[in-house]
């Protein structure tokens, strides 16, 4: 099969988080007309992940990546280096190079399977789902855009939701008032300048402030503020958060709404290596065997107008992954 082909048919579809019934239908015939053994593997709704095993064959090595992509959908284009377009590396041409992957490895004799989910952009929901339903295989081998570099571990996230309260009273009498955003940007402050944990191996944890809102009206003096923070892990989540805590105590109140711990990963010598600062399914398939993190495609233009991924390297990842899974088949 032609990955670069099936990479713009892939992306030629929207598929954005909740809306992957389309991608997932097409990939399962796909799959299908190659022979082998296809699940729709119902999520919620008329959304399903996309298994397939070869037959009367129990995978020990499972491919696996998401068919979600992030908003806007743009159609595929190419020209004579790069495919462009929404999914083209995040993770459609991914999903190109794993199946072409296990054509040739199929054809050695090789127990392999592949796990094609929803909801990687929004929840990873399609990963929990399964992940009730594990296939007794070793070893996961999940696929991002690593610029076909293998992970040595991926940062995690913990988001937190940090929201101050004041009193409302007219602005020419601020006096009469309390300012809940004048507290929030104290405690912003205060977190701003804390010093975040570090890891020898993988580098420094990071914090993104996202979002701020609240306020009535310029001249009404703030009863609510609140700001939505993320920040990139690098070890266990437990100090950090209390130290959040401590650093706002008595401006505002915290929330954690979502964490995904950092991991550490399985690497294969001879590849080169390289620190995911972003998070993957990979936490959420933790019964799907030890995980491997490779995939062609660079991260820093995944989301983007101009998301690409080369064709030299979307071929070369089909040789990465066929080299990879045969070292973990040996181990």
């Amino acid at each position: 099969m032609d990955p670069i082909r099936l990479t713009r048919t892939l992306v030629d579809i929207e598929s954005t988080s909740g809306k992957e019934a389309e991608v997932g239908a097409a990939l399962y015939d796909e799959l299908s007309e190659l022979g082998y053994c296809v699940h729709k593997m119902p999520v919620a709704h008329e959304r399903f992940n996309v298994l397939a095993t070869i037959e009367d064959q129990p995978p020990e090595i499972v491919f696996s990546t998401h068919m979600d992509t992030v908003p806007p959908f743009i159609p595929s284009s190419e020209d004579g280096d790069n495919i462009y377009g929404r999914g083209a590396c995040d993770a459609k041409g991914i999903i190109a190079a794993q199946i072409a992957a296990c054509e040739r490895l199929r054809q050695d004799g090789a127990p392999v399977g592949m796990l094609f989910v929803v909801g990687e952009e929004r929840d990873s929901l399609g990963a929990k789902v399964a992940n009730e339903s594990p296939q007794g295989s070793r070893f996961l081998i999940n696929g991002e855009p690593t610029e076909n570099k293998i992970a040595i571990a991926s940062k995690g996230a913990l988001r937190a939701e940090v929201s101050a309260h004041g009193r409302m009273a007219h602005s020419a009498y601020p006096a009469l008032g309390e300012s809940a955003i004048e507290k929030l940007l104290d405690a912003l402050a205060r977190l701003r300048g804390m010093t975040l944990p570090n890891n020898p191996e993988v580098g420094p944890s990071t914090m993104n402030i996202g979002v701020i809102e609240g306020g009535r009206a310029p001249n009404v003096i703030a009863d609510f503020a609140r700001a939505h923070l993320l920040y990139r892990l690098v070890g266990p989540s437990e100090t950090l958060r209390q130290q959040i805590v401590e650093q706002t105590a008595g401006l505002a109140d915290v929330e954690f709404v979502l964490e995904i711990p950092f991991m550490k990963l399985r690497t294969v010598p001879g590849i080169a290596t390289m620190v995911a600062a972003f998070t993957t399914d990979i936490p959420a398939l933790s019964r799907w065997g030890q995980p491997v993190l490779l995939g062609p495609g660079s991260i820093h233009v995944a989301h983007t107008e101009r998301e690409c991924i080369s064709k030299r390297q979307l071929l070369e990842a089909v040789d990465l992954y066929c080299l990879v899974a045969r070292q973990l088949l040996k181990a």
